[in-house]
Formats: C-alpha cells, sequence, structure tokens
C-alpha cells in the first residue's frame, strides 16, 4: 500500500483507500496519487499528495495513545475555512474534512498546497542584512491583523469561550503536565509556576480574539519574492482566547535560547538589521491602536510555562512511542530549561 510512497516508519497508510476517497469527494484530484510526507510536522503528521492535476498537503492525527483534546484536526480545518472566507489573515484554502478514521486510520484534511518560504531561524542568515526588517514587519503585522478581527463577524464566535482564557490554559496544561508526570518525570520549576500562575492572574483581560497558539516564524509562509506572508500554517492550538497572551507567546523568540525554537536572546540585533523586542511591541501595539500590551512579564511567564508544558508533552509520547518528529527526543531534553526559565521570569515581575 505504500510502494514508491515516502513515508516516516510508523506513519504510513493506504494510499488506494485515499485514492478511492478522492474520488468520490474531491474528484478535481482523483486519479493515481503519489504521497511524500514533509519531515517536519511534531504533532500532526502532515503530507505532499501528488494528483494528476496538481498537489494538495494533508493533515491528520497520528496514530497510538493521545490527550483527549489533541491534535483536533476538525478545528484546524473550521479556523482555516472561516479565515479562508474572510480573507485579511492569508491560508492555505481547506478543500476536504474526513472525520471518518476507517478511510487512512485517522481523521485527516485536505488542503491547497501553498508554494512559498519558510524561514526557520528567526536571524534570518539566508536573506542579506536589509531584507530582514520587512520579514519581521510583515510577521507582526498579519499576527496584529489576526487579534484585530472581530471573532462572531468571521464565523467563530463559538469557537472557544470568550472569558478566562489563560486560566482555563494553566489548569489545561498543568492537567496535562501532572497526567504525563509518569512518563515525562517532574521537574521543580514547573510546579513552582503552576502554583504561582493562579495567584497573580491580571485583573482584567482584553477583549478575545482569535489566537493562533503557536504563532512564531516557522509556522509562516513568505511569497516567493517579496516580504510578504501568504499563509499562517500549523494552527492546532488555535481558538477564541486572549490576544495579548498569544503575542507574549511570539515575542518570547527574544527571550529564549535556541532550545526548541528559534530564538534571538544573545543576538546582536542591530547588526543582523532585526527590530529590537521594543520596536516589535511597539509596531503591535501600533497597529492595534495600544499604549501598550498590559501586564506582558505575566504573559511571558506564562507562555513560557506553556512551551514547557508542550515540551513535556512531546518529552511524554517520547517515552511512550507515539512522537512523530525526528526532532522529538532533542525537543524532550528542553523541558527543564524552559520551565526553569519561566520561574525567572516569574520571578522577575516582583509579584510573590
Amino acid at each position: 500500500m505504500s510502494a514508491g510512497h515516502e513515508f516516516r516508519p510508523g506513519l504510513e497508510f493506504d494510499v488506494d483507500a485515499l485514492q478511492r476517497h478522492f474520488a468520490a469527494h474531491l474528484p478535481q484530484h482523483a486519479g493515481s496519487l503519489r504521497v511524500r510526507q514533509f519531515p517536519g510536522g511534531q504533532s500532526n503528521p502532515t503530507y505532499l499528495i501528488e494528483s494528476p492535476s496538481g498537489s494538495v498537503v494533508l493533515r491528520r492525527k497520528p496514530p497510538g495513545v493521545l490527550l483527549p483534546s489533541a491534535h483536533a484536526v476538525d478545528r484546524e480545518h473550521r479556523v482555516l475555512a472561516a479565515l479562508a472566507r474572510d480573507g485579511r489573515v492569508p491560508v492555505a484554502q481547506p478543500l476536504l474534512m474526513c472525520d471518518d478514521a476507517a478511510v487512512i486510520g485517522t481523521p485527516f484534511y485536505v488542503m491547497e498546497h501553498l508554494k512559498g518560504r519558510v524561514f526557520w531561524d528567526p536571524t534570518l542568515p539566508e536573506l542579506p542584512r536589509e531584507a530582514r526588517r520587512s520579514i519581521f514587519d510583515a510577521m507582526g503585522a498579519t499576527l496584529a491583523e489576526l487579534h484585530n478581527l472581530d471573532p462572531v463577524a468571521i464565523g467563530l464566535g463559538d469557537f472557544g469561550r470568550a472569558e478566562g482564557y489563560v486560566a482555563r490554559q494553566v489548569a489545561r496544561w498543568s492537567k496535562q503536565y501532572l497526567g504525563d508526570a509518569e512518563a515525562a518525570g517532574r521537574f521543580e520549576s514547573m510546579e513552582r509556576v503552576i502554583d504561582w500562575l493562579p495567584r497573580h492572574a491580571p485583573a482584567t483581560e482584553p477583549a478575545s480574539a482569535v489566537v493562533h497558539g503557536d504563532y512564531r516564524l516557522d509556522n509562516l509562509m513568505f511569497a516567493p519574492d517579496a516580504p510578504r506572508v501568504i499563509g499562517v500554517l500549523d494552527w492546532e492550538l488555535s481558538t477564541i482566547g486572549n490576544p495579548h497572551a498569544d503575542f507574549a507567546y511570539h515575542l518570547m523568540m527574544y527571550r529564549m535560547p535556541p532550545v526548541s525554537v528559534g530564538a534571538l536572546l544573545g543576538q546582536d540585533l542591530v547588526a543582523l538589521g532585526i527590530p529590537s523586542e521594543e520596536e516589535y511591541v511597539a509596531a503591535y501595539c501600533a497597529r492595534r491602536g495600544l499604549r501598550e500590551v498590559p501586564d506582558l512579564g505575566y504573559y511571558m511567564a506564562f507562555c513560557l510555562f506553556r512551551m514547557a508544558g508542550i515540551l513535556h508533552g512531546i518529552r511524554g509520547r517520547v517515552q511512550r512511542g507515539t512522537a512523530v518528529s525526528p526532532q522529538a527526543k532533542r525537543y524532550a531534553a528542553a523541558v527543564e530549561t524552559v520551565a526553569d526559565l519561566a520561574w525567572k521570569q516569574a520571578e522577575s515581575t516582583g509579584l510573590r
């Protein structure tokens, strides 16, 4: 069933079954298919599907034992569809949703194949110095545009609960951390932050917005020949939530060493031609009509904690044998480092 196709071990599926499904539900891409799995995709395995009429991209739930709320490809498909209809935030056009696990073993969706550039390192070594600032400008502008959308107006009013986003996220990731503790271990700094965050939550939250949940440089695709975002990728963690927390997560690139994601800590930003953190925050605020991002220090501690929770979940998948990325072991090893950063950030706020 997988001869002539490119799969990572354990992530193969029946291509003949997919061809039959396409013939019935996506006839514009019917015919003989060739499947090549992308090397990335830590969470939901992603594949390039080549058909006689062109190529599309398929994302599926991974096989194996999964946390109940994770890998919700149906939610990814829904937010892509809403944003594609609206048109202000660039995304790949969704083409098909299949909830029937019997077809290829797990639910999946299919979207258009965008062709452009993905940058993995925010120092942008592949670009000349004078081209880097415009990439950062486009990246920040796209996130501000997302946060400026009215969720109700674009059909996502019920995509998440409008109030208490951070409190629910703290509770969710704390629960997942404890649930995975037997497989992935326990860490003192993580548990200190779990205690600290609920006690120091901001008294008020900003108006809710559509939040991406994992907005970073390598989840964006840029035009081949211009500093323009043509697609925001990987919407697995998207919901209705706190835009300031979503921005703080993105801003972590300035505060972290290169442990699990690209980072700018310790880099000479002036020499690189990259805006400072202060400039980047000011540009975001100007696009959102804000004087500042309130409680940014708290949200940064929360986001570092959540990153540690994500890495802890990967560590659990490594231990259970269900991790799908070749980089999973490296990510799993970073849990303690990022948890320590979260606690240091919490302490730096001066709140005890």
